[in-house]
């Protein structure tokens, strides 16, 4: 029988899922296992590997299952997985801390203050790519050396959730430039090891894994790993990549013009570049093809939905209601504008921003405000692509959308209009696996690039266009927007200041 199926894995921060996917690019069947976030204190979170791992296990032995002889039918596999999840490894490749910080644990932040009360953006930036945040697995590392010695002095690599996986399935050590280049520490430049930013962080290079691309064959399934997981031993298995950046190549997401949104708890757009955009108010992440992804994150995005439901409805309705109200009032909200930062910002030097409803009047009900909700999520994601367009140069032409917020028309309807360009979105909503296969696929010399790959296996269920009377209704808005957005930046210290 040929070897016509791909096996794909994404580690997620909630689920490990496995996936068959044919030549053609069809997920043929997919499972997961979830597993848990551990929050020891206030602003941690953390996971165990062993648990990615168990559940690599029981996702893959289910999907070898549901076809027939499966596992020699597979040409090759490819993982993506979270990023920034910090992983210690001794020497002979196991744990050396049982637990890793994840890509939303907060306990760096101290660390972080201090880098930048003493550097400067623009003195690091095209040494790293990116400005400081506690995500960066930089700091995290300044945070284990320091509080965990004992598993620092033990810790022979430093990997990211895919690798480990990796590691057990081949017994080979290496991370990709994706998640490299996400790490503050590659330098942009050479894709290799900044020796300047593991110098201003106090780290050891030599505990860093080997830098490699993502399509090159890291090694093969060994006799341990194929008695565990039921997979054929001797499968190539590939160096993978980041979540995020494998996504946005299997939602076709891969030259520049074309940008990705990613709705879920956040909103993250992402404009492709050929060079990193050196800049404080933007982050950076590597793509599988080569290119850089610059991307700028509203906290908020979701998770204004979810507000409005909690707050004002004590989840009492569900989100389908709350559209369905907020499309009872007309576009603008008769000049209601909710500003969406409900959880601060990422970046910049108001991360205590804060969200609130301007301009309510008489007049204004609870369709006004729910649909000013899903329109100022549009207007501040707006302002991120007019930055991303300002600094590139290269203005976004359409825009793929995925993640939960996709399925809302009503919100994608305003995003086109507030945006003025089209929206798309993939038919199969299982992008990191998408672009696994697409990897994969390329590997094994069935596209000669990846990029080839992806124009093959990805399709669009909808494309979105602007309406053009509510753009006319939105342009202004879209002004008006800014500048509130620029004048309520002087009232968040002294809101901060006020007793509580």
């Amino acid at each position: 029988m040929s070897e016509d199926l791909f096996l794909t894995i994404d580690v997620g921060t909630g689920s490990v899922r496995a996936a068959l996917v044919d030549r053609r690019g069809k997920v043929v069947e997919i499972a997961a296992r979830e597993h848990e976030q551990i929050v020891p204190q206030f602003g941690w979170s953390e996971q165990r590997p062993i648990d990615w791992w168990n559940g690599v296990i029981a996702s893959i032995r289910e999907v070898l299952s549901s076809e027939p002889d499966a596992s020699r039918r597979i040409a090759a596999i490819s993982a993506c997985g979270q990023m920034h999840g910090t992983v210690l490894v001794d020497d002979r490749g196991d744990l050396a801390r049982e637990t890793a910080p994840l890509w939303n644990d907060k306990r760096t932040i101290g660390h972080v203050a201090a880098f930048e009360k003493v550097h400067r953006p623009d003195s690091y930036l095209a040494d790293s790519a990116n400005p400081a945040t506690p995500a960066w697995p930089g700091f995290k590392l300044q945070w284990l050396r320091d509080s965990d010695p004992e598993a620092w002095r033990r810790t022979a690599a430093v990997l990211m959730p895919k690798d480990w996986i990796n590691l057990r399935l081949t017994g080979e050590v290496a991370m990709d430039r994706t998640d490299g280049g996400a790490s503050f520490l590659m330098d942009p430049r050479t894709g290799e090891w900044s020796e300047r930013m593991i110098s201003l962080l106090g780290l050891d290079m030599a505990k860093l894994a080997p830098l490699r691309n993502p399509v090159e064959i890291l090694g093969h399934v060994t006799a341990k790993a194929a008695r565990e997981t039921g997979l054929r031993e001797g499968t190539p298995v590939l160096v993978g990549g980041g979540d995020y950046p494998v996504a946005l190549l299997g939602s076709g997401v891969c030259r520049p013009g074309i940008g990705s949104e990613v709705m879920g708890t956040s909103a993250i757009i992402t404009a492709i570049a050929e060079k990193p955009l050196l800049d404080a108010r933007v982050s950076n992440v590597g793509t599988v093809e080569g290119n850089w992804g610059a991307f700028m994150l509203l906290e908020s995005g979701g998770d204004a939905m979810r507000w409005a439901r909690r707050a004002i409805h004590e989840k009492q309705v569900g989100y389908e209601e709350i559209v369905a109200k907020a499309a009872e009032a007309p576009a603008g909200a008769d000049r209601l504008f909710f500003m969406p930062y409900l959880s601060g910002e990422r970046l910049g030097d108001h991360r205590n921003a804060r969200a609130q409803f301007f301009g309510i009047g008489a007049a204004h009900g609870l369709a006004h405000m729910h649909r000013a909700i899903l329109e100022g999520v549009a207007f501040a994601v707006k302002r991120h692509i007019n930055t991303l367009d300002r600094i590139s140069g290269a203005p976004i032409e359409r825009v793929i959308a995925s993640g939960g917020g996709a399925k809302t028309k009503l919100w994608m309807k305003i995003k086109a209009s507030v945006y003025g360009i089209p929206i798309l979105v993939p038919a199969e909503a299982e992008c990191g696996i998408v672009g696994c296969a697409a990897m994969a696929a390329t590997a094994t010399g069935l596209y000669s690039r990846v990029e080839d790959a992806a124009e093959a296996y990805v399709r669009y269920s909808e494309e979105i266009l602007p309406d053009r009377r509510w753009a006319e209704t939105y342009r202004p808005m879209q002004g008006f927007f800014e500048r509130l957005y620029f004048h309520s930046q002087s009232l968040y210290d002294d809101l901060d200041r006020l007793p509580s």
